[in-house]
């Protein structure tokens, strides 16, 4: 593995892991009030093409942080939906 990939993989870990907190809070709480559903329903598309972006680049740095933060962002928006 060369540097750049390590610092994607050092980027994805860090900007993925940034969820966490967020759906662990809000699968617990089911508390979504303070959640915008259109930053949700955006973000997450956002990230679905950053996922395909990286497919397309073939760039697992790219696919590994996107397909973990789609399914964080998806979580958390399902719940706004289910919840809000």
């Amino acid at each position: 593995m060369n540097r750049v990939d390590l610092l994607g993989y050092a980027a994805a870990a860090l900007t993925s892991v940034s969820f966490v907190p967020q759906a662990i809070k809000t699968i617990r709480s089911r508390d979504t009030r303070a959640i915008s559903l259109w930053m949700y329903v955006t973000f997450t598309a956002g990230v679905a093409l950053w996922w395909l972006y990286g497919v397309e680049l073939d760039s697992w740095p790219v696919m590994a942080a996107n397909a973990v933060t789609f399914a964080l962002a998806a979580t958390i928006l399902s719940l706004k939906i289910r919840y809000g």
